[in-house]
């Protein structure tokens, strides 16, 4: 009878919040003071609330302009950085197999964020265009996600979130043109790295001599 009661339990928690080793140590062994996998069950847990959370961010904005039926004001530029970002660290991530509450929040933030685009284009008259957008971003995203794409691409366009999110919205603030300047070094970094090591060969080890 209790396997049968924590059945659904272990449906709903395993492989979501935890791995199946942390189940059997919490819910089996009863043994709720085990660090490590409270730790475990406590960043799954923020990281699907957050990826909940994001489901509003833009909702709210997405509204707004299908009330008024305009999108005056808003900049399509802007918002196409913003998308550009958005898919980088999506991708990337499922490129690299982070579990889906590392950028869930990315998915459902691009969703809006391309709906958000569609609409400015829409209300400007450009509904074709906008259509036609959302045909070849699909198609892009596709070809991204697909074995065509070298990871080196993937990384560059990760490394390009941050000037492209900052150029979006940039403010002329000095603190966030040091962030901008410090992240861009850190990403850049990151992306020689890949760039210097795509095609290097490991050193061959000299047989020893008997």
């Amino acid at each position: 009878m209790a396997a049968e009661a924590d059945g659904p339990l272990k449906r709903v928690l395993v492989p979501i919040f935890l791995p199946e080793e942390c189940y059997d140590q919490l819910f089996v062994q009863w043994d709720l003071l085990h660090v490590p996998c409270l730790k475990i069950l406590l960043s799954k847990g923020l990281g699907l609330a957050i990826v909940a959370g994001s489901l509003l961010v833009k909702l709210p904005q997405v509204f707004k302009i299908l009330r008024a039926k305009s999108a005056e004001g808003l900049s399509l530029q802007s918002v196409m950085l913003e998308l550009v970002a958005l898919t980088g660290t999506m991708v990337y991530s499922i490129t690299n197999n982070f579990p889906f509450s590392s950028w869930g929040e990315a998915l459902f933030l691009m969703l809006q964020t391309i709906t958000i685009c569609f609409l400015i284009m829409h209300y400007r008259g450009q509904t074709v265009k906008g259509v036609a957008f959302l045909a070849c971003y699909a198609l892009v995203l596709l070809v991204l996600l697909s074995p065509l794409t070298p990871l080196v691409v993937i990384t560059l366009l990760q490394a390009s979130n941050v000037p492209a999110v900052v150029v979006g919205k940039e403010t002329g603030d000095l603190l966030m043109a040091g962030i901008f300047v410090i992240s861009s070094l850190c990403n850049g970094l990151i992306a020689a790295q890949v760039l210097f090591y795509w095609n290097a060969k490991p050193p061959h080890k000299k047989k020893k001599e008997e």
